[in-house]
């Protein structure tokens, strides 16, 4: 059975506990650690599961790295995997693109937590791996995350239009940025496009009405997505490929890496 990347509460009652199936919990920060959808593991954006070496704050692993940290939860060969997060749908789309970078067959729940449990789900605290061991071996896809020179090269050449996830205000410097340091604005040359607008209480808006918004922001050039630090570009990445674009790639670093002041990087104000 093909695993869509976007599954329904309904979908995951009737399959969970289905062998080959995994379910990962990706909440972040003050949503990490709750309980969470029974058997779930914890895929811990905030800890080992991203780089706290570089500029950025979610920096993707070194595919070796990777690969081990999927085989220490208890990943194997062949699993197909279900991301969900405590917020609704936020954290939960860096995982599936994280893995779907990686070659796993993997997908998202619309809704995450909120709508599990209002579809009457249970729930029990989060494991930390799974009993068995894993197996799993990455096929590395290159081109799924961008770094910031091949942001600029987009950017000068047109050769692809950079969609902001993050809110309108943060985009044009009118409101401050949550993480300390940072300048206000966006990448020059880039379109606001804010996740919230591709959801409604916590769920991904029609395919169409996705088409209609991607359209609208980048045409039918190719796309890289940008946010604070890699986690909500993931969500317009997935409202993309849901629209049926298949030219979608992150900038992983996000504005936590090119706003830093010493960056080197131009920042434009306004929209």
């Amino acid at each position: 059975m093909t695993l869509h990347d976007l599954v329904s509460t309904t979908w995951l009652q009737h399959h969970l506990g289905d062998d080959g199936l995994v379910v990962v919990d990706a909440s972040v920060g003050a949503y990490r650690g709750r309980d969470g959808i029974p058997g779930a593991l914890r895929f811990d954006l905030d800890g080992v599961m991203s780089r706290h070496d570089t500029d950025g704050v979610h920096d993707m692993l070194d595919p070796r790295d990777f690969e081990q940290r999927l085989r220490d939860l208890g990943i194997r060969d062949g699993d197909r995997v279900v991301a969900y997060d405590a917020q609704g749908l936020f954290s939960s789309a860096r995982a599936w693109w994280m893995l779907e970078a990686a070659g796993l067959e993997a997908a998202v729940l619309d809704g995450g937590l909120p709508a599990w449990i209002d579809a009457g789900g249970a729930v029990e605290p989060t494991r930390e791996r799974a009993e068995r061991a894993g197996d799993v071996s990455v096929r590395w896809r290159e081109d799924a995350f961008v770094d910031a020179d091949v942001v600029a090269r987009a950017i000068a050449s047109d050769e692809a239009v950079v969609l902001d996830a993050r809110s309108f205000e943060r985009f044009a410097g009118i409101a401050p940025e949550p993480r300390d340091g940072l300048r206000g604005g966006h990448i020059p040359g880039s379109v606001s496009l804010p996740f919230a607008a591709l959801e409604c209480d916590g769920r991904l808006q029609e395919v169409g009405c996705l088409a209609d918004r991607i359209d609208e922001a980048a045409g039918d050039a190719p796309i890289i997505t940008t946010c604070g630090s890699g986690v909500t570009a993931c969500v317009v990445a997935l409202a993309a490929t849901l629209a049926g674009r298949d030219d979608v790639r992150v900038y992983d670093g996000s504005w936590s890496e090119w706003g830093r002041p010493d960056s080197g990087r131009p920042v434009a104000l306004g929209d």
